[in-house]
């Protein structure tokens, strides 16, 4: 037997019509031609047997009682995608052929049925499964290839960005060294200022950010004169300015740096006043990023609680104190709230450790 005949014996059909005559001699037809075909007098019955075997071909009479082919269509492609189903119709049923198409028919042929056409029309649809099924394979191929090659690129954005802010905190590691009393000043504000805005409910990736803005705030301090920065006393009003300059040329070291998102904000905005009398754009309220309010707490939280050249450093409860007397003018009273629950919350802990800890 050809390898033509050994394919087409393979192929199984189903034929659904409640005119016996006209189904039995389909039946017979195909069944010459070397199909596997079997045989329905229902739409409910075409449904049944395509919920227990596999056809590749259904031909389906549009006008029976009971459940139409026009009902048919949709339930028996829910439950085989891959049917081919040919709609067998009257000169007067066009119509409804049509809305059989629409539903995911293949091909429609008129009655009475020329057997050359009806053949024709099977290998047509042979065919045209064959396409729907390769394009499904490559479409799923396609989608699962996007889906790897998009979680490739995401682990290497990661892998750069997380080299990317190593080489930026040695940066500042580098310039905490020169200058003792900032000795730690960052890794310290980022630690407090994530704790501030897990305290806030922030998201995961936003208390991220928020530590990653904390740790890079102050790199600006690179283009910032040494002796301004050592000076021990009041600034003069050019020294100020100078001073002031900071966030800006962080925020430009950082801005090219586009998969830093929101942390390059956050940097910028962190010397910003809740009333607007901050720098550099002037911003008030919410207008200001939830992450640069939450760092300028923060950092104030640190140089009221470490040893400065021009003050000496305060307990928690009294540095909380001092920072709610600027709620609602310096500090956002949200992010105040938010840091007198973080002091608490360590200040519990330590006493927990306390009385824990073996005597």
């Amino acid at each position: 037997m050809s390898e033509q005949g050994m394919v087409e014996q393979q192929t199984r059909i189903l034929v659904v019509d409640d005119d016996d005559a006209l189904r039995n001699a389909l039946v017979r037809f195909l069944s010459n031609q070397g199909f596997s075909v079997s045989a329905a007098a229902t739409g409910q019955q075409a449904l049944d047997m395509v919920g227990q075997e596999n056809f590749e071909i259904m031909l389906l009479d549009i006008r029976m009682p009971g459940l139409s082919g026009i009902d048919v269509v949709p339930e028996a492609l829910h439950q085989d995608p891959d049917l081919a189903i040919l709609m067998l119709s009257a000169l007067s049923d066009a119509t409804s052929a049509a809305i059989c198409m629409q539903r995911g028919a293949i091909d429609y042929l008129t009655k009475p049925i020329e057997l050359n056409d009806l053949s024709k029309a099977i290998a047509r649809a042979m065919r045209r499964r064959d396409t729907l099924m390769q394009s499904r394979e490559i479409s799923s191929w396609l989608k699962e290839e996007v889906q790897r090659r998009t979680q490739e690129i995401e682990r290497e954005r990661q892998k750069q960005q997380q080299l990317t802010v190593s080489t930026l905190e040695a940066l500042v590691n580098a310039l905490e060294a020169k200058h003792p009393w900032l000795s730690g000043h960052s890794a310290r504000v980022a630690a407090f200022a994530a704790t501030v805005a897990h305290h806030m409910q922030l998201s995961d990736d936003d208390v991220e950010d928020v530590r990653m803005a904390g740790r890079l705030h102050d790199l600006g301090k690179i283009g910032i004169r040494e002796s301004v920065l050592n000076k021990g006393g009041k600034l003069s009003d050019e020294e100020y300015q100078h001073v002031k300059q900071h966030v800006l040329i962080g925020s430009q070291i950082l801005a090219p740096l586009e998969h830093l998102g929101q942390i390059v904000a956050f940097i910028r905005g962190h010397h910003e006043h809740w009333d607007g009398t901050g720098y550099p754009d002037g911003l008030t309220g919410d207008d200001i990023p939830i992450g640069a309010r939450i760092i300028c707490a923060a950092e104030l939280y640190d140089a009221l609680t470490t040893t400065r050249p021009y003050q000496d450093k305060l307990p928690p409860e009294q540095a909380v104190a001092r920072m709610r007397t600027l709620s609602g003018s310096v500090l956002d009273p949200s992010v105040v709230d938010a840091v007198t629950s973080s002091v608490e919350a360590r200040r519990t802990l330590v006493f927990i450790e306390d009385e824990i800890a073996p005597q």
